[in-house]
C-alpha cells in the first residue's frame, strides 16, 4: 500500500489527489478531490477552482494547510472562462493565461496565477470522515445515516479486526463507516487477515460507481466490493469463505438471502440438504456471528424473523431508531421585548403583568387628559408626548427570563434563561432494525475440550454426590472445630 486512505490516516495537512470536505455552512458540505495545477484550468489562471455561492476557492489555497483551517475566498475572473483569446492579448497581460485551444500539457509552473484574497467569503477544509461523507455524498439510493449505522455497528460488535458482510452497498454510507470500524492496519499479503468489509451490490451502475469511489478513497485494501445477486449466488468470495463475524443486510427481501448465511447447506425455509463439500460457509466457524437487517416495513420484519428462527438464529430483537437533535439557547421573556427570534414578548410573571397593565392604563388616562386640555385651550398644535416615561416616573424595566430587571452592565447574550428544544426534522432513514446471533455449532471436538476443562461425573464435593450421613458428619466436625477454637481463645 503506497498511500493510506484519508478516511483512516489523514495526516496533519491536506495533500494533492486526496479527498477533502469543504464546509460552507452548518449543513452544507461539499466533497472535493484536491488537485495540484501547473497552469490554467478551464480558463482559470489560478488553476483548478471550486465555485460556490460563498465565493471561489482555488485548489492552491486549499493545499498543504492543516485540517480544519478557515480559508478565505479568492478573487477569480469567472467572466473570461471559456473565451478564446489571441496569443498577443494573453502575452500582453501581467499574468499569462493560456487560451482554450492550448492544452494543459503546454502550461508551465510560471503560468499559474497567485490567488488574491477576496473581501468576503470563507470556508473550512475538513478531513473526510464517514459522518461528513454521509452528509455530502451523491445519493444513488436511500442512505443509512449516522444515527442508524452508529447503533448498528455497536450492536453487531464491529471492532478492529472484524470481517463484515454487507449486502446492498447503495451509496456507500455504511461501507465507509464499517471500513473505519474494522480497520486494524493494511494487509501485507493475501494471507495476512486484517479487518475487512465484503460488500455486495446487485445494480451494475451503482456497483461501478461504488468501485470507483472506493479506489479514489484508497480503501480497496479494506473494502472488497462484488457485483452479485446474493439471493441466488450467496456470499462466497472466489469460491472461498470470507469468514465473517458480522452481517448487515440492506435488501428488499432479506429473508431470501438468510439461507446462505448458515453453517450448513440449507435451502430457504430451513430444509437441510446434503453437503458434498463444494459449499463453504461464509461465516466464521469458531465465533458467534451477529446480524442486522434493515427493513422499512413491518411485514418485511415478520418474514425475516420467521426465517431467522427457522435457521437457528437466537436473541432476535427489533429496534426502531427515532433520533432528534437538541438545540440549546437563551430565551428572554418580557412584555417590553421586541417581536424577534429568541424573544418572547409576554409577561414573565404576575408582577410584570400588573406593571404593564398599570402602565397602559396610565398612558390612556394621560392621552385623554391631553386631548381634553387641547380642546379647552384651543391649541391644536400643542405638543404631547406621553411615551417618554412611565406614569410613576421610572424608566421601563428590561425583563429577563425570571421577570427581574437587568443591569445595564450585563451583556445581552447572558440575559434570559437557558432552554432547549428538539429539532423537528433530522436526516435519518426510518426503518426497523432486526438483530440476531448465530452461535457456533457444537461438535465432538468442542465436547472433548469442554470435558477436559470441566470434568463431568468426577466431582468430589457437590450436592447429590455425598450421602446424607456423610454431610451430617462433616457438619459435626465443623462445629466441633469452631468450639475448640473458641475455648482456646478464652483460655
Amino acid at each position: 500500500m503506497s498511500k493510506a486512505s484519508p478516511f483512516l490516516e489523514p495526516g496533519l495537512k491536506t495533500s494533492p489527489n486526496t479527498l477533502a470536505i469543504v464546509s460552507l455552512s452548518r449543513d452544507n458540505f461539499q466533497p472535493l478531490t484536491l488537485k495540484q495545477s501547473s497552469g490554467a484550468v478551464d480558463g482559470y489562471a489560478e488553476g483548478a477552482t471550486l465555485n460556490t455561492r460563498f465565493g471561489s476557492f482555488p485548489h492552491s489555497t486549499l493545499l498543504d494547510i492543516p485540517w480544519g483551517s478557515q480559508v478565505r475566498a479568492s478573487v477569480v475572473d469567472t467572466g473570461s472562462r471559456g473565451r478564446k483569446r489571441r496569443r498577443d492579448e494573453v502575452e500582453s497581460q501581467d499574468t499569462p493565461v493560456p487560451s482554450q485551444d492550448e492544452g494543459d500539457d503546454k502550461a508551465t509552473p510560471s503560468s499559474l496565477a497567485k490567488a488574491v484574497v477576496a473581501s468576503s467569503g470563507f470556508a473550512y477544509i475538513l478531513r473526510p470522515t464517514p459522518e461528513l461523507w454521509t452528509s455530502s455524498l451523491p445519493h444513488r439510493t436511500q442512505v443509512v445515516y449516522t444515527p442508524d449505522y452508529s447503533y448498528i455497528l455497536q450492536r453487531i460488535r464491529a471492532r478492529p479486526g472484524s470481517r463484515i458482510i454487507e449486502a446492498g452497498a447503495g451509496s456507500g454510507s455504511f461501507t465507509h463507516a464499517s471500513a473505519r470500524a474494522v480497520y486494524s492496519g493494511y494487509p501485507r499479503n493475501a494471507a495476512d487477515k486484517k479487518g475487512k468489509v465484503f460488500s455486495f451490490e446487485f445494480h451494475e451502475p451503482r456497483y461501478e460507481k461504488m468501485q470507483e469511489e472506493i479506489k479514489n478513497h484508497l480503501l480497496q485494501d479494506i473494502v472488497h466490493i462484488t457485483h452479485r445477486d446474493v439471493y441466488r449466488d450467496g456470499f462466497s468470495i472466489d469460491g472461498k469463505s470470507p469468514e465473517a463475524t458480522a452481517v448487515f443486510l440492506d435488501l428488499p427481501a432479506p429473508w431470501e438471502a438468510l439461507h446462505h448465511l448458515s453453517r450448513r447447506k440449507i435451502q430457504e425455509g430451513g430444509k437441510e440438504v446434503g453437503n458434498d463439500g463444494s459449499r463453504e460457509s461464509p461465516l466464521d466457524p469458531k465465533q458467534s456471528v451477529h446480524i442486522c437487517t434493515f427493513s422499512p416495513c413491518i411485514e418485511q420484519v415478520t418474514r425475516t424473523v420467521t426465517e431467522m428462527r427457522t435457521l437457528g438464529w437466537t436473541d432476535i430483537d427489533m429496534v426502531e431508531i427515532a433520533h432528534k437533535r437538541f438545540t440549546v439557547m437563551r430565551e428572554r421573556v418580557g412584555a417590553n421585548l421586541p417581536s424577534e427570534r429568541g424573544f418572547n414578548p409576554t409577561p414573565g410573571d404576575v408582577n410584570e403583568a400588573v406593571r404593564k397593565l398599570k402602565s397602559d392604563i396610565g398612558r390612556t388616562l394621560d392621552f385623554h387628559k391631553a386631548q381634553q386640555s387641547r380642546l379647552d385651550s384651543e391649541a391644536p398644535d400643542c405638543k404631547m408626548d406621553v411615551d417618554e416615561q412611565a406614569p410613576n416616573g421610572s424608566s421601563k424595566p428590561t425583563p429577563n427570563g425570571n421577570g427581574a430587571t437587568e443591569t445595564a452592565e450585563e451583556p445581552t447574550f447572558l440575559q434570559g434563561r437557558i432552554v432547549h428544544r428538539t429539532e423537528t426534522e433530522l436526516k435519518t432513514h426510518t426503518s426497523y432494525l432486526v438483530f440476531g446471533i448465530l452461535p457456533p455449532e457444537w461438535n465432538e471436538e468442542a465436547e472433548a475440550v469442554a470435558l477436559a476443562k470441566w470434568p463431568c461425573g468426577q466431582e468430589s464435593k457437590t450436592i447429590g454426590n455425598v450421602d446424607k450421613q456423610a454431610r451430617k458428619q462433616e457438619k459435626r466436625e465443623l462445629l466441633a472445630s469452631k468450639k475448640m477454637k473458641k475455648r482456646a481463645g478464652d483460655s
